[in-house]
């Protein structure tokens, strides 16, 4: 029955667009009705995951796949109207931009429920954790891509892919489960952070070496001093002002203008770890958030935060993890490297992350919570693998072998981590020196 439901709404074109006066229609109508798809469809499968005891976001991300290129294909039905100043791309791109600004609220609101000073005493555990968590995957995903007579370069760029993290889901996970500010959670941000300046330099200094970037080597003592740079005056910067402009504005007579003030820091921050420090916007909305935690409106910013981000572009992001992966394209040959991929992606994380937590003084109970939660590649891994493409370092078959490994990991991770916290005691914030 679903099979015919394109042809049958597309037996309707006239009822359910607009046309303007020169006989195309809206474009803008074609993002309205796709939204409309891809916010009521998220609820839907949040609320079936939860009904089936399982995480809402793990409903939201299969939801993704299911009306995505993979299955339904929904963009492509009789009610969406496409000419050539307006295509299937643009429309997809533009769901894109507002998921990417979903996934900056997500990760703001999981620093707006830390405290710097908790981040502070978790720092072995996020640095063993984050380094052996880059190490392992890395020289696992080289070995992966010398097993398959790939070029030396092919290989170590996999290994780079496969080292990368993305602890937007594990966040929100843990924020499902009230996790978050235990001492897993707080590590596992810790280590992301982490995990984020060893990908960047990897990627920077793999460049460098093969001629795929600029400034040779002198270029690499560069972006780490603006990693550095951007680290110190956002964190410093933001823990003196922002707490006290904010119960400043507050009290302006200006239509929600603490909530606009938010917003446009966090979309600031994002820019300047992107521009100014080289590294993942995420990682600048989430020391955006750090610096709003010991602001005295706090409370009132995570309310209002949380209204625009979960009714609207969180939900955009999680469906859009699945509309980003087409599972038609893969070929016979791409499914052997995409399932060897799949398993190095799983065991690195898990085993790297998983040590330096134990390491620290981690159980093996939390050590194991820590390496599924380093899990999902998210979107970091398809940032990372559309480097590679654009600069030529792999073909087509790698990077559809990528999104595939993306999608899994990202798809398992909450389901994981929900069954390795299930049964274990919930304890009040529990941040010990690590």
């Amino acid at each position: 029955m679903l099979a015919h439901l394109p042809v049958w709404l597309g037996l309707f074109p006239s009822m359910l667009t607009v046309e303007t006066a020169e006989g195309g229609v809206l474009p803008f109508l074609n993002l309205a009705i796709g939204l409309v798809l891809v916010i009521a469809a998220a609820k839907l499968g949040g609320y079936l995951s939860i009904l089936m005891k399982q995480p809402a976001v793990l409903g939201e991300l299969m939801v993704g796949l299911i009306i995505g290129p993979s299955l339904l294909d929904v963009f492509r039905w009789g009610i969406f109207s496409y000419s050539d100043t307006y295509t299937y791309e643009t429309l997809v791109h533009e769901i894109k931009q507002l998921a990417e600004i979903g996934v900056l609220f997500l990760m703001f609101i999981a620093g707006l429920d830390l405290h710097l000073s908790d981040l502070a005493k978790s720092g072995k555990v996020a640095i063993l954790a984050g380094v052996f968590g880059v190490i392992f995957p890395l020289t696992l995903g080289y070995g992966t891509g010398a097993i398959y007579n790939f070029g030396v370069e092919e290989s170590i760029f996999i290994g780079l892919v496969l080292a990368a993290t993305s602890v937007s889901i594990s966040a929100q996970t843990l924020m499902e489960l009230g996790r978050l500010r235990s001492r897993v959670g707080i590590g596992l941000l810790g280590a992301a952070v982490f995990d984020d300046i060893l990908v960047v330099l990897g990627i920077s200094i793999f460049f460098a070496l093969s001629g795929g970037g600029e400034g040779g080597l002198g270029s690499i003592l560069i972006i780490f001093l603006r990693m550095l740079l951007f680290m110190g005056l956002s964190l410093g910067l933001g823990y003196l002002l922002l707490p006290r402009l904010s119960s400043r504005i507050e009290r302006l007579p200006i239509s929600r203008g603490l909530l606009a003030f938010v917003i446009v820091t966090v979309l600031a921050y994002s820019w300047l770890a992107e521009v100014g420090g080289r590294m993942a916007p995420i990682t600048g909305a989430f020391i955006a958030g750090l610096t709003f935690a010991r602001s005295p409106m706090r409370d009132r910013i995570e309310q209002e935060i949380s209204t625009i981000a979960y009714g609207f572009f969180v939900p955009v992001f999680f469906v859009n993890v699945g509309l980003a992966a087409n599972l038609r394209e893969m070929t016979t040959a791409t499914i052997g490297l995409f399932i060897a991929m799949t398993i190095v992606a799983i065991v690195g994380k898990v085993l790297g992350s998983g040590l330096g937590a134990r390491l620290s003084g981690f159980s093996n109970q939390e050590s194991l919570q820590m390496g599924v939660g380093m899990m999902s590649r998210g979107e970091v891994g398809l940032i990372v693998a559309n480097q590679g493409i654009a600069q030529g370092l792999i073909g087509v078959d790698i990077f559809s072998a990528i999104v595939g490994v993306v999608l899994i990991t990202t798809l398992l991770t909450p389901l994981f981590l929900r069954r390795l916290f299930v049964g274990v005691k919930k304890s009040k914030v529990v941040v010990q020196e690590t």
